[in-house]
């Protein structure tokens, strides 16, 4: 086996170096950057993390943890962090805390100072902690505390608050607790054991938090198998010998088939809120979630009409005519850069759908020089680089400027930039595979970056940098600390990184790659019909938050937001395209709900004002009105830049 190619290495003076938030046994590998607990170790691991279903935040003392309400106004939904039981002991050493192991589902997090070790599963209703050598506990609370209660042997303890909350703390050993009436805080006598913390929602959930308070989750694994697209199995790594219970969000619930399934048990009345939907209990140590498989094609799914060919081809002539070999690299984003390679490749496409091979030697030549600077690093002013701290690609610009190239060089968006490269490789190894031959390994490179799941590029970068194997969908903000935890804007770039690389795997042969990416791909659409796109009467949101949005903006780990990066709320037009382009022949299973579409363009309409928003707008209204659509296109006189008219035409034509 080649060993894999590495860019030109380079030292980044803008990221954050990791050696302070993790254990040394650690450093040695690639790191996460857009992880689930990314907040507990980046600067200054002072914000909390949405490990579901508690806002979790850590210090180096202490762990506080927040069940948290639901507040939102016509255009934010978000959870806020109260501290609502914080644990910490009398210990006095001034260590930091540090994530000593991760897993998919799982951290580990070590709070030497205190002689806790936390382990954090996500959607386990329990916060587990190990107290490793003796000590002294505090319980403290940001409300009074009504009454403190114990069971005979005194290992299981119940703290009513006065916000009506009621917490319940089982220990592996008895201990005693001290409470002072009126007061926040409950104090013990040294103690050395497992604790677990459980908010209780409902009286009557409590005999199933009793009856599975003895097994917890040390890590969680989540296992795509080749063999089987579109499939993916989670287990977990427990101790103690009761089944786990863990909590399901909405699209997990929908996707765990009963015939996968043989003794997971889902507990349909036994529910915490959460800001993804109402979480529901699941009693097993191995899920498998099955989707169904989606098509990855290179052209549409039902092909242009023969009428309508004569009007792309005149549209495909001029738009190849105008693309200009000399204002390559004119532009040193390798954001922009990455659209203009992906519109071009896109006309390759529409050109064989519509037989007509005359332009693609043009568009071939384009697409040759547009990519290979950037592979071979003769790019001038940017190119990829490879940096070692957190162990993946940076841009030339970005490794000293955190803000260039949109943020690549502190690893945000690299699943949007990548992919657009990805579906201009793809489409040109078709074309020309010597071509795709002699630049696989560099190909394979950029693929890895951000979607390695395989032992060849283990040591380069780290698992799946952008896709959350829980949430079931990518985020794109890298080692940035924020309130609330990872983004995401641009749902459909992050459908055509997975699309890509989908296509790719088609364009080499390659039925793992394939597989893989048409995994990701399914489960990615799947989590933006959940959580992006907001159809009123599905109760996903608050009524209030519904009927005012019909798209998320920004979604967070913690908050929705009607707000862009780049535009506040009002701008409908621009929520709508940006979870719309890159227009592909994916964009019909991504926008496969036309009642959801219909409601959704007439939501934006009054809001036009863009010609390069309106034709995505106007794309997605062909989507169930062709004509008046097609009307309206053939009247733009601009469009985005990733975008074309031919590429417009294509669509409508093909509905």
């Amino acid at each position: 086996m080649s060993s894999p190619f590495i860019f030109p290495q380079t030292q980044s003076t803008v990221l954050p170096h990791p050696s302070t938030y993790f254990s040394p046994n650690l450093l040695s590998s690639p790191l996460p950057t857009n992880s689930f607990f990314q907040n507990f170790v980046i600067p200054n691991a002072s914000q909390p993390e949405y490990i579901h279903p508690y806002l979790i935040k850590s210090s180096n003392t202490s762990l506080s943890a927040s069940y948290p309400f639901l507040i939102f106004t016509a255009a934010v939904l978000y959870q806020a962090f109260v501290p609502d039981l914080t644990i910490s002991s009398t210990q006095s050493k001034e260590l930091n805390s540090v994530v000593s192991s991760h897993s998919d589902l799982a951290v580990t997090l070590d709070v030497p100072s205190s002689n806790f070790r936390f382990f954090l599963s996500r959607g386990s209703p329990f916060i587990t902690a190990s107290v490793t050598s003796p000590a002294s506990l505090s319980f403290t609370t940001s409300h009074t505390i009504v009454s403190l209660s114990s069971n005979h042997n005194k290992t299981k303890h119940t703290l009513s608050f006065n916000n009506a909350q009621t917490w319940l703390i089982y220990t592996s050993s008895p201990i005693d607790l001290n409470h002072d009436d009126g007061a926040s805080k409950v104090t013990s006598e040294p103690f050395y054991g497992t604790i677990r913390l459980v908010v209780l929602p409902d009286s009557k959930y409590e005999k199933t938090l009793d009856k599975f308070s003895s097994s917890y989750p040390l890590s969680g694994d989540a296992t795509l198998d080749n063999s089987k697209p579109f499939r993916l199995a989670y287990q977990w790594q427990k101790k103690g010998c009761e089944k786990l219970l863990m909590l399901a969000h909405p699209l997990h619930v929908k996707l765990l088939s009963n015939k996968n399934n043989a003794g997971v048990t889902v507990l349909h009345d036994f529910k915490y809120r959460s800001i993804d939907g109402d979480l529901v209990g699941v009693v097993g140590d191995k899920w498998v979630l099955e989707t169904d498989p989606i098509p990855v094609t290179w052209y549409s799914n039902k092909g242009v009409k023969d009428g309508s060919r004569k009007e792309i081809v005149s549209a495909l002539v001029k738009d190849v005519k105008e693309l200009n070999s000399s204002a390559i690299g004119t532009n040193s984003s390798s954001y922009f850069n990455g659209k203009q390679i992906g519109r071009a490749a896109r006309l390759a496409l529409i050109a064989e759908e519509v037989s007509f091979s005359k332009v693609i030697p043009t568009i071939k030549k384009y697409l040759k020089e547009s990519i290979e600077p950037w592979l071979d690093g003769t790019f001038k002013g940017n190119g990829f680089l490879y940096e070692k701290k957190w162990g993946g690609l940076v841009t030339k610009l970005g490794s000293t400027n955190s803000t260039a190239d949109f943020g690549f060089g502190v690893y945000n968006d690299h699943h949007f930039h990548l992919g657009y490269f990805l579906y201009g490789i793809a489409v040109l190894t078709k074309i020309d595979p010597e071509w795709g031959q002699k630049y696989k390994p560099q190909a394979y490179s950029l693929v890895s970056d951000f979607m390695n799941v395989g032992q060849k590029y283990n040591t380069i970068y780290p698992r799946l940098r952008c896709f959350d194997l829980y949430k079931l969908h990518s985020w794109a903000s890298g080692v940035t600390e924020f309130e609330d935890g990872r983004n995401q804007e641009s749902t459909s770039e992050a459908v055509n990184a997975y699309y890509s690389a989908a296509l790719m795997g088609l364009a080499y042969g390659d039925s793992s790659l394939m597989a893989k990416g048409s995994t990701l791909l399914a489960l990615e659409i799947l989590a933006t019909q959940t959580w992006w796109h907001v159809k009123v009467g599905e109760n996903m949101y608050p009524k209030g938050f519904a009927q005012d949005n019909r798209i998320v903006g920004i979604l967070w780990a913690n908050k929705r937001d009607g707000n862009l990066w780049w535009a506040d709320a009002e701008c409908r037009e621009c929520r709508l395209g940006i979870q719309v382009l890159p227009l592909l022949p994916i964009t019909e299973t991504l926008f496969s709900d036309a009642v959801y579409v219909k409601d959704l363009v007439n939501w934006t309409f009054p809001y036009l004002r863009s010609e390069g928003w309106k034709g995505m707008t106007y794309a997605l209204q062909g989507i169930y009105d062709k004509e008046t659509a097609l009307d309206e296109i053939r009247k733009l006189k601009g469009f985005d830049d990733g975008n074309s008219y031919t590429n417009l035409l294509w669509w409508i034509h093909s509905r």
